[in-house]
């Protein structure tokens, strides 16, 4: 009964530690690394019962020297648990339980276990900037991130440059001088090849004379030629454009200028005409009919002596008399008797 309240009380806390959230790494090893987990136990005999899971699988189980999971040569002396090879699927976490003969618990161990790619050997390559008296470094790596980068001249480390790149002046390149670079991550770390470095000022480039073979010169002379007779053959257009532009406008001037003409002797032929049918009103003298408040003032004060005067518009409107026609009176009668 103790033996089974015992394994309960460990099963229990197996799955209790389960339900934590996930903590950082506690142990690092890389892809196809052979780890021992850091778990010691001196006193371990036969009679204790060990056991370890991985993420709560039980990966071995042994029991009064019975082995029921795993191979006893997956245990170390004090109970380590070694892991060979290691891949991706072996991350995760690890725990140890060591129970007494009578179940109680002896000593318990669980840690959280990391696995990573290691990192490829780096290549070293430069190039010399002139113009900044300067030579670049830059030290080439696969998935750079998360990389920790170091650098070494003459093998000594330069504790201030964590840089992918390290840019050195070209002074500093006076004596010969050897570089490398490092990168690293957690499980693992390369270094480069040594490089060596070598920056000469490049010569000033020839003065070259300019040479046309005679193909060249022939195709140039007919291109000039063609573009000279297109050029006058514009102009020749232009000009005679220009010139019957100038032909039409004189014709409308020409034109315009013999309307003007005419109708200027048609003003003047009809001129005394127009004047005598109507005669200028300004020449004319002074109106003899009297005022309209004149007529109205005779109108009304009639004269009781005088008989009763038309008005004028009567006056105007009653018809002129007719002239009579003249006769010959004849002579006078001469008797025969006085002659």
């Amino acid at each position: 009964m103790a033996r089974f309240t015992a394994t309960l009380g460990v099963v229990v806390l197996t799955g209790f530690m389960d339900l934590l959230p996930a903590k950082s790494c506690d142990i690092y090893a890389a892809v196809g690394q052979n780890l021992s987990l850091p778990f010691v136990y001196d006193r371990l005999n036969i009679s204790n019962m060990l056991r370890w899971t991985h993420n709560s699988s039980i990966v071995f189980y042994r029991q009064r020297g019975r082995v029921s999971v795993g191979k006893e040569a997956d245990i170390s002396p004090t109970g380590s648990l070694l892991l060979s090879s290691l891949t991706f699927s072996g991350a995760g976490l690890y725990q140890a339980n060591v129970l007494h003969r009578d179940g109680t618990l002896a000593k318990t161990w669980s840690g959280r276990l990391c696995v990573m790619d290691k990192v490829f050997k780096p290549q070293l390559t430069y190039n010399c900037d002139f113009k900044s008296a300067s030579v670049n470094l830059i030290c080439l790596a696969a998935m750079p991130q998360g990389l920790l980068f170091s650098w070494a001249i003459d093998g000594k480390t330069l504790t201030s440059e964590t840089a992918q790149r390290l840019s050195i002046s070209l002074a500093q390149l006076r004596a010969e001088r050897n570089f490398t670079c490092s990168v690293a991550n957690i499980v693992s770390k390369e270094t480069s090849d040594i490089v060596r470095p070598t920056c000469k000022s490049p010569p000033p480039p020839p003065k070259t004379a300019l040479c046309f073979t005679s193909t060249a010169v022939v195709a140039a002379l007919t291109g000039g030629a063609g573009l000279i007779v297109l050029l006058l053959i514009i102009i020749a257009a232009l000009c005679c454009c220009r010139r019957r532009k100038k032909a039409l406008t004189t014709m409308k001037d020409d034109g315009s200028l013999r309307i003007l003409s005419l109708h200027k002797q048609e003003l003047d032929s009809f001129g005394p005409v127009y004047e005598t049918m109507h005669p200028n009103e300004d020449s004319s003298g002074p109106s003899l009919e009297p005022s309209p408040r004149a007529c109205y003032e005779k109108v009304s004060q009639p004269d009781e002596n005088r008989p009763p005067q038309l008005s004028i518009a009567a006056e105007e409107q009653r018809p002129s008399p007719v002239p009579k026609p003249r006769t010959k009176s004849p002579p006078p009668f001469v008797s025969s008797a006085g002659m």
